[in-house]
C-alpha cells in the first residue's frame, strides 16, 4: 500500500511539473531581443547568434512608432525588458520599458499621453484565433512560445524594435 501511494504521489508531481507554464532555461544567455515589425519576426540573440525566432502579432495599427495612448501602434526604438507578469490576462508577459525619456518628451510636446504597458505576451482565450495584428501595441506570440520566452529572457535585457 505504501509503495502504491509513493508511486501515485510521484506520478502526480511529474504530471503537475509537465503541465506547468514555467520552464527552466539553461542555454546561452539571451543578450538582446530584436523585433522586426515589417517582417513580423522576433529574434532572441546571444551576441550575434540567433537562438530562437518567432512570428509575432503587433498593435492593430502596426505602421509607425507609437505616438500616443490608444493609437494601436507598437513602439520603435531601443528599450529594455523591465518586468514580468506570471498572472497576465495574456497568459504570461514580460514588460518593455516604454515610454522612454524621448517618447515622453515627444508626447508632451504634442500635448498627449504616450501610453504605456507595452508587453511581449501570449494569447488570451478570446484572441486564440484572432488575426495577426490585434494588440493595443504589444508584441504577441503563441502561449507555447511565450513559455519559452518567459524562461529565456531576463529583466534588463535590451530590446530593439525596428520598423
Amino acid at each position: 500500500m505504501r509503495v502504491l501511494r509513493a508511486i501515485l504521489l510521484v506520478s502526480l508531481a511529474l504530471t503537475a511539473t509537465a503541465c506547468s507554464k514555467f520552464y527552466t532555461y539553461t542555454g546561452p544567455e539571451v543578450t538582446r531581443v530584436v523585433v522586426d515589425k515589417g517582417a513580423r519576426k522576433m529574434y532572441l540573440l546571444h551576441d550575434t547568434q540567433v537562438l530562437e525566432q518567432y512570428d509575432v502579432g503587433l498593435g492593430f495599427a502596426p505602421a509607425g512608432h507609437k505616438a500616443q495612448e490608444g493609437d494601436g501602434r507598437t513602439p520603435e526604438g531601443e528599450y529594455r525588458i523591465d518586468r514580468r507578469n506570471p498572472n497576465s490576462s495574456f497568459y504570461l508577459s514580460i514588460g518593455i520599458d516604454y515610454p522612454n525619456e524621448e517618447d515622453i518628451r515627444r508626447a508632451r510636446d504634442a500635448g498627449v499621453s504616450p501610453g504605456g504597458d507595452i508587453f511581449i505576451h501570449g494569447r488570451p482565450w478570446k484572441n486564440r484565433k484572432g488575426g495577426r495584428d490585434w494588440t493595443a501595441g504589444c508584441i504577441a506570440v503563441s502561449n507555447a512560445e511565450m513559455r519559452d520566452i518567459y524562461a529565456m529572457v531576463r529583466n534588463g535585457t535590451p530590446i530593439t524594435i525596428r520598423p
